[in-house]
């Protein structure tokens, strides 16, 4: 990927799929930052090989970015965060995965995501939020797969709402998302 030249400003949703380059469309924002960089991290290590894609994500972070490890309860840890600080969120598809594995409603979930995207957008300082576009590939076959699916599409949709701008990561190239008013 090309060098970030400038980080925009607001909220900005970068979506894509498995390793598309979301995530380091994200850092590029975050080193193009002058200031502080707080990266709020949702994974969590179930497994040996989920451990040690979190270990590979920590080691490619600059060591000045404070990382706030923050699987459920990111909006406390967000209120505490100072204005100035530039925040990368990553991911929200875990985010969602870890309310839905610990027994979240599907609304309690969707009533997180609405207060999510309500501080994200109230930040004067840019923030950059990481997802998966789920949705894209074949219809799970199980019902829990296809209501986390359905889950995600739906936050995906109330964050990509308050985002300045909307980033579709594929093939570590990027395409701009459009709003449905601004198109039709």
């Amino acid at each position: 990927m090309n060098r970030v030249h400038s980080v925009p400003e607001g909220l900005t949703l970068i979506t894509g799929g498995a390793r598309s380059g979301k995530s380091t469309l994200a850092q590029k924002i975050g080193e193009a930052w002058p200031g502080n960089v707080y990266f709020f991290a949702t994974a969590t290590a179930g497994d040996d090989d989920m451990s040690e894609r979190i270990r590979q994500h920590r080691l490619s972070r600059p060591e000045r970015w404070l990382t706030i490890e923050s699987p459920l309860e990111v909006l406390s840890d967000l209120r505490a965060t100072p204005e100035g600080v530039l925040v990368i969120f990553d991911c929200l598809t875990m985010w969602v995965a870890n309310h839905l594995m610990g027994g979240a409603e599907t609304e309690e979930i969707e009533q997180a995501a609405a207060a999510l995207a309500e501080l994200f957008s109230n930040r004067e300082s840019p923030t950059v939020v990481v997802t998966n576009d789920v949705g894209s590939g074949i219809v799970p076959d199980n019902e829990l797969a296809r209501r986390y699916r359905d889950i995600l599409g739906r936050v995906n949709q109330v964050i990509a709402e308050s985002a300045n701008l909307t980033l579709l990561a594929s093939c570590g190239k990027v395409t701009r998302l459009e709003n449905f008013e601004d198109v039709l």
